[in-house]
């Protein structure tokens, strides 16, 4: 019963601060006449209460794709078609076709945070509280209730989901996945991550990791007997998923096509232009390389669409391969939770069209090991709640992301006592760190060293936070501190990437793994 009650306080603390940051500002809020993600979720439930299922991705004279046009798969819109439906019965203004279009008001507001808190009840805190008490090394109670508590108080999710506006539902459902795996229930897993790939296409950040993992598990298994079995379930499971999903779609080409062609815009570019080039604000900065380094190319200006997308594809691909093949060579549960960060980081770092809320796909599977590397973890999810301040700037929500990050590293602080695990062993470099002695001099000293670069990353994101909250940016670079923080932001992923791929190559005993067979 204590555990349980532990647990509750957890949940309790973790939803009040969910409904005090769903009191502020939302993304659009009161800004014509595109509004924001806010108004995107409204319009969507519009579409899909009002339109025939074949015109929800068409462009017709009663759904202009230039108007938040839906852009996610079926299940987004089978969600939004829910809350539609509930929506017509308290007030069938919230979903009028067309003169819905931009609808504010204190009850829609209230109803629309309702939403989210259920998807948040009913899919996402259910997952972290099961997760953290299947952990071994947090088999005692108050361990247990503590990583829930970090994992549930980390501020960039609870900003973005009950602040900006946004569902949590892709992201529970891949929680629920891994969960599922990590009880050998291969099937379940299959399942619930194909309905979150169907809820969102940016799963596809986590999408390699789950299929190395299951199919070197299928792999050691012999596919001559019990794998070749495992694999056929897993591809019946699959493919029942995604028919499940389509269904609707499925009896015309052009439909499946047009979905397709909705989810992935490869003409686009690579990101939005944007780096100094107008005197006007441009589009969202985000804290990846390519929108990095065109601060001195302008690759948009020098490669084609079409080349943008292969050079993007290669990199993406060769940056993520040797963590592929080492989960696929030898599958663990450890070794899949770690790659799905190196590779979602990779996706994000590398890939196409990559929108800086992306970050939160890397950051959920970091909480996941926030017992395991509680230090390193800690200092990735606070340069990720970082690196989202000019979109949470531009939605007023400096005062929750100034209370909510500090709190944060407060419990941390107090839960892991992460400044006293900085060692090599306790960032899990052992192995690493002793192929290195007699060459480094500085391995020694290397906790004081991590300690140090921690407290100057503090430091420095600190500052750039409060210069881009107060100081006005000088008139000829109106761009200038949404830029240092997205480059800022991307030296922290690059290094970390770098961090999550040697812990992982460097690891051979895949600690507290069940044996596979």
């Amino acid at each position: 019963m204590e555990k349980w009650s532990l647990m509750t306080i957890t949940v309790l603390l973790a939803l009040t601060v969910r409904w005090a940051v769903s009191l502020g500002s939302y993304s659009g809020a009161g800004k014509p006449p595109m509004y924001g993600d806010y108004e995107a979720q409204r319009h969507w439930q519009e579409i899909t209460y009002n339109l025939p299922i074949r015109q929800w991705y068409f462009n017709t004279s009663d759904n202009n794709l230039l108007y938040w046009g839906l852009d996610y798969p079926p299940l987004t819109a089978y969600h939004s078609f829910v809350c539609a439906y509930i929506a017509k019965l308290i007030n069938p203004d919230w979903v009028a076709l067309h003169t819905s279009r931009g609808y504010e008001s204190q009850p829609h507001k209230l109803f629309m945070r309702t939403t989210v808190f259920v998807a948040d009840l009913l899919v996402y805190i259910p997952a972290v509280i099961l997760y953290c008490f299947s952990l071994k090394e947090t088999s005692a109670k108050k361990k247990a209730s503590t990583c829930a508590l970090c994992i549930l108080l980390y501020p960039g999710l609870i900003l973005i989901d009950h602040g900006h506006f946004q569902y949590p539902l892709s992201l529970g459902l891949a929680l629920w996945a891994v969960l599922c795996l990590s009880h050998d229930w291969d099937l379940l897993g299959s399942m619930a991550f194909c309905l979150a790939l169907n809820y969102k296409q940016m799963e596809l950040y986590h999408s390699l990791p789950f299929f190395c993992y299951l199919l070197g598990k299928c792999f050691k298994k012999g596919l001559k007997g019990k794998g070749l079995l495992l694999l056929a379930k897993l591809a019946g499971t699959v493919l029942v998923s995604f028919a499940a999903c389509w269904l609707p779609f499925g009896t015309d080409v052009e439909q499946i096509m047009q979905v397709l062609r909705r989810l992935f815009p490869i003409d686009r570019g690579l990101f939005e232009a944007c780096m100094f080039s107008s005197p006007t604000h441009c589009p969202d900065k985000v804290a990846n390389i390519w929108c990095s380094l065109s601060v001195l190319i302008k690759i948009k200006n020098v490669i084609s669409p079409r080349t943008q997308l292969k050079l993007s594809f290669a990199v993406t691909f060769l940056s993520l391969l040797p963590a592929c093949i080492k989960l696929t060579v030898q599958p663990s549960l450890r070794g899949f939770k770690f790659a799905l960060v190196s590779c979602a980081l990779s996706f994000f770092l590398f890939s196409f069209q990559v929108h800086e809320k992306s970050i939160l796909l890397v950051s959920v599977p970091v909480c996941l090991i926030i017992n395991e590397i509680p230090f390193m973890a800690t200092w990735f999810l606070l340069v990720s709640t970082f690196s989202l301040l000019p979109l949470l700037l531009k939605d007023e929500l400096l005062l929750p992301y100034a209370v909510t990050t500090p709190a944060f590293l407060a419990v941390c602080l107090a839960s892991f006592s992460i400044l006293e695990k900085t060692s090599a062993e306790d960032l899990q470099l052992k192995a690493f760190s002793l192929s290195l002695k007699g060459y480094v001099s500085w391995v020694k000293s290397f906790p004081r060293i991590v300690r140090s670069l921690f407290l100057l990353s503090l430091s420095l994101m600190g500052v750039l936070s409060v210069l881009s909250a107060a100081v006005p940016p000088p008139q000829r670079l109106p761009d200038l501190f949404p830029l240092a923080v997205a480059v800022v932001s991307c030296l922290h992923f690059l290094l970390f990437l770098v961090y999550f791929n040697v812990v992982i190559l460097w690891d051979s005993k895949n600690r507290g793994q069940k044996k596979i067979s």
